[in-house]
């Protein structure tokens, strides 16, 4: 059956997702780059990423390669497509990840701007959704048939789809790191009321992963 999934999330210490002041130097906010730490150096991470052989193995690497596992549509916020704020100035920026994105699916950016699709290496393709949460989550269904929609972030979108009891499976990855600001992932949602609970907790020397799974019986308000 299809789930919807979070994975490979870093969190920091005090609780944030992603760092201040995003930008084409910050992908991730200032300081940011810190809670993917423990996932940049996996070999699944180098080789669908990077493009480079190599890479750790291990339980981290487990934990990468899962999110990647039968996913068949992504759903990103437009500051995990981009930088670029406002209505689009043209259709130069095609995301940060070259001309082979690491998605080799469909991948829905919510946005407030139309801009029409694009097709890139390796079989991902970017669809530009004006409507809101739930129309790209229908389209990434359809697309993704029988296999999983990943909702990849940035934070604010994560915090849409799991206040919207959208999300079935929930990964984190604590790292040791304090950011003092950013992005918070998860403060103020009532996570116990919404159905989630911890169902498998993994500790590494540079992360603790935690994934929580929802009840299939709750539903949000």
């Amino acid at each position: 059956m299809s789930r919807v999934i979070v994975s490979s999330i870093g969190v920091s210490i005090d609780g944030f997702g992603a760092g201040p002041d995003q930008s084409l130097e910050h992908p991730l906010g200032v300081g940011g780059h810190a809670l993917m730490a423990w996932a940049f150096t996996t070999r699944t991470m180098q080789q669908m990423v990077f493009g480079s052989s190599g890479g750790a193995t291990g339980t981290d690497d487990d934990f990468v390669a899962r999110g990647f596992a039968n996913i068949g549509a992504w759903i990103l916020g437009r500051n995990m497509f981009g930088p670029i704020r406002g209505p689009w100035p043209d259709d130069e920026w095609k995301g940060w990840w070259g001309t082979n994105p690491p998605y080799h699916v469909p991948a829905f950016v919510l946005t407030h701007h139309a801009r029409a699709s694009i097709a890139m290496e390796g079989g991902t393709s970017f669809h530009f959704v004006t409507d809101g949460i739930h129309a790209a989550l229908a389209r990434a269904k359809e697309a993704a048939g029988a296999r999983d929609v990943r909702v990849g972030g940035g934070v604010a979108t994560i915090r849409q789809f799991v206040r919207a009891g959208l999300v079935d499976e929930i990964h984190l990855a604590l790292g040791p790191a304090l950011l003092g600001a950013g992005e918070p992932l998860l403060a103020g949602i009532d996570l116990p009321a919404l159905g989630y609970a911890c169902t498998e907790h993994v500790g590494t020397a540079h992360a603790m992963h935690v994934v929580l799974t929802k009840r299939a019986s709750v539903t949000t308000p």
